[in-house]
């Protein structure tokens, strides 16, 4: 498969963060329509990008928060055209999208 074949990622929130560049290192921001990361080849977000992320966003959230569910909308448009039956299921792509953020409150124990 060559990367014509690839569907075109659309119009939708851009990958931009975190921010932290050098001009030998590439940027940890994702390399769409894959969405593994462009410095390491993870899946996006990695570990690296987290980490940045949080330092990015400190005190602010609900803000990341937002940013992240918008990326793993494109993502799951984007995953699901490249492999529309052996895709990632939703609750993957939300645990590896949303559900790491340090504004996530631990389920109550009963």
């Amino acid at each position: 498969m060559s990367l014509t074949d690839l569907p075109q990622p659309r119009l939708g929130p851009y990958p931009e963060h975190p921010r932290y560049r050098t001009e030998r290192v590439p940027p940890h921001t994702p390399l769409r329509p894959v969405w593994a990361c462009r410095a390491c080849g993870q899946p996006w977000p990695c570990a690296e990008a987290r980490l940045l992320l949080k330092a990015e966003f400190d005190g602010r959230y609900p803000t990341l928060s937002i940013y992240l569910a918008g990326l793993l909308y494109e993502a799951m448009h984007d995953l699901y055209h490249l492999n529309p039956h052996d895709g990632p299921s939703p609750r993957d792509l939300f645990d590896r999208f949303v559900g790491w953020g340090p504004f996530r409150r631990p389920g109550v124990s009963r």
